[in-house]
């Protein structure tokens, strides 16, 4: 039997007065509710409250500890959190699921820590028409004030699609015919010269240690004047855009 979504599967939980009051302002997000501290109390939150209640958002109210297991960060929470629809946020067997045998490209994020460079990643992906971007729960960072404010607010429409990790992902992206290819600097393949499948993956590895999952091919982005390589986000856009060219 397959398991019912998750509200992390549906939700993007924003922590923090000014992001949490923010969103509130934003008549284009669509804040589902807002979960306060009981014992949370200032001007920022009575903004926040009195916001909420011209919106017709509920406010619901419970203890610190809560707020911190909702937030994920329990040193920024600042007592309060709100839940925003994200309409283009899903397991990504479900995607998998609805896409059926189309032709589509994704990123995998494997090992991706530093929440600008995986703001920056989806912000570039959503510009250049990438399927969706794969970001798992094991060793990737929660979506929250850091990684909506580097990708200027794409998160919440962003196609970002779960899984509990880069290793289950890989497996069910074979499963369903996908080829892998991981981006690495020690590629001879050029990236502007490989032909990708019809049903393609781009594995970006981490900041530190590259990528952990095994690909089927390699490809690389040419470098002159003795650069070594670039920033994952960086890397990232330019194969955003290589493969938005393409497509036309």
């Amino acid at each position: 039997m397959t398991a019912s979504p998750s509200p992390r599967d549906q939700f993007i939980t924003v922590y923090g007065r000014m992001p949490v009051l923010e969103a509130l302002q934003k008549p284009d997000l669509d804040v589902a509710k807002v979960i306060v501290a009981d014992n949370a109390h200032g001007r920022a939150i009575d903004q926040i409250v009195d916001e909420a209640l011209r919106r017709d958002i509920e406010v619901q109210y419970t203890s610190p500890a809560r707020i911190k297991r909702l937030a994920g960060n329990g040193k920024q929470d600042q007592g309060v959190v709100a839940d925003i629809a994200a309409p283009r946020m899903a397991r990504l067997s479900d995607y998998l699921a609805q896409r059926g045998e189309a032709h589509t490209t994704l990123f995998l994020l494997d090992g991706v820590t530093n929440p600008s460079n995986v703001g920056l990643i989806l912000r570039s992906a959503t510009a250049a028409g990438i399927d969706g971007v794969i970001l798992p729960r094991l060793g990737s960072p929660h979506i929250g004030p850091l990684v909506i404010k580097a990708s200027a607010g794409v998160a919440f429409a962003a196609s970002i699609l779960n899984s509990a990790s880069a290793a289950e992902a890989a497996s069910l992206l074979r499963e369903r015919g996908f080829t892998l290819y991981g981006l690495t600097a020690r590629a001879k393949l050029s990236i502007f010269q490989a032909d990708l499948a019809p049903r393609a993956v781009l594995v970006l590895g981490g900041e530190t240690q590259g990528s952990t999952t095994f690909t089927d091919a390699q490809l690389r982005i040419p470098m002159r004047n003795h650069v070594e390589s670039l920033n994952v986000a960086v890397a990232a856009s330019i194969a955003a855009f290589e493969i938005s060219r393409r497509r036309g």
